[in-house]
């Protein structure tokens, strides 16, 4: 069975040149619209860390890094998964103060990623990062940055609906907020994926609050890493995807631990190992800045906005045979 669900009747939007003007329109655009609304400078970011760093960021603490050996450094390194980590070191290092922010484009590779329509082993984001006072740590401020994201998202939709008439898509602004746990307690029969898609065919787009921690149930809606985000401030931001009629996840971010919620999450996670790696270490002796952060898909947000059926028909990856086999034969170019 193909991996790639192409729709019945489904056709690109728009002939490949043309595609690739909206996708260069979408990613100058938004990145302008995203740090205006959250006062964020671009920085230049690694494409791999030294193995021992700690600066890796682990995901779901089952993917597999990509390493390698640097002979003449003396060291091992990794392909970045995401900068999680490293963006808040990097906030410190470069002297940024309360309220003012970086951004950077992140590419990584996750060979171990379940490809599909929304899914690649090469991975293309906005990574963001932003120094707040201990007075923003609460939901509020977590919302009302999320808000400011949508508003970015929303804007760039509308440039580009002038830019290429064609593409005219209608974006919601209104969020719909939510924690995963009262998400289960509205469907509690289905399964966390088929919750997601419940709750953002009703609301459009939702930011799903409170990701890792256990629910009533006994289950995670999803797993995260214990040492960036404070499962009690964090989310995603979702859409409905009226193109695959599905949930669509366009970032996850969140406020991230201070020392109290790293020390508790770390051993929640059963992840008391991390505590004596350089990063950690700074981070429970309180020497880093505290932080709000996350990821908004490049690759995403362009599927989103010019309605691709498929992510391999906006970035460059590898693909089984029996996509490309799918594709071909829906008449749908893989780049």
């Amino acid at each position: 069975m193909s991996k790639a669900l192409i729709p019945s009747g489904y056709r690109t939007p728009l002939p490949v040149y043309e595609m690739q003007r909206a996708i260069e329109f979408i990613k100058s655009n938004f990145q302008v619209n995203l740090s205006n609304a959250l006062n964020l400078r671009r920085v230049s970011a690694p494409l791999f860390v030294e193995t021992r760093s700690g600066l890796n960021d682990n995901l779901n603490g089952v993917e597999r890094p990509v390493g390698f050996d640097i002979p003449d450094v003396g060291t091992e390194a990794q392909v970045v998964q995401s900068l999680a980590k490293w963006k808040r070191l990097a906030l410190k290092r470069y002297e940024f103060n309360i309220g003012k922010g970086l951004f950077t484009d992140m590419d990584a590779i996750r060979r171990d990623e379940q490809v599909d329509n929304l899914h690649s082993i090469y991975v293309d984001q906005w990574d963001w990062e932003k120094v707040i006072a201990a007075e923003d740590r609460n939901v509020d401020y977590l919302k009302r940055t999320v808000r400011d994201i949508v508003g970015a998202i929303t804007e760039t939709g509308e440039a580009l609906s002038v830019a290429f008439p064609s593409l005219h898509r209608h974006l919601p602004r209104e969020v719909y907020f939510l924690t995963t746990q009262e998400l289960e307690n509205r469907y509690p029969l289905l399964t966390p994926k088929q919750r997601e898609d419940a709750i953002c065919r009703e609301k459009g787009v939702v930011f799903l609050m409170q990701i890792g921690g256990v629910l009533k149930s006994g289950i995670r809606h999803d797993g995260r890493a214990p040492d960036y985000d404070d499962w009690s401030l964090n989310g995603d931001i979702l859409y409905w995807n009226d193109v695959l009629e599905r949930s669509f996840e366009i970032s996850s971010m969140g406020i991230r631990v201070d020392p109290e919620t790293l020390d508790r999450q770390l051993t929640l996670a059963g992840c008391d190992d991390r505590r004596t790696l350089p990063f950690h270490r700074m981070l429970l002796a309180g020497e880093l800045p505290l932080t709000m952060g996350g990821g908004i898909g490049q690759s995403r947000l362009c599927m989103l906005l010019i309605g691709t059926a498929h992510i391999g028909e906006v970035q460059v990856s590898l693909w089984d045979e029996q996509t490309q086999r799918t594709c071909e034969e829906a008449g749908v170019l893989l780049l």
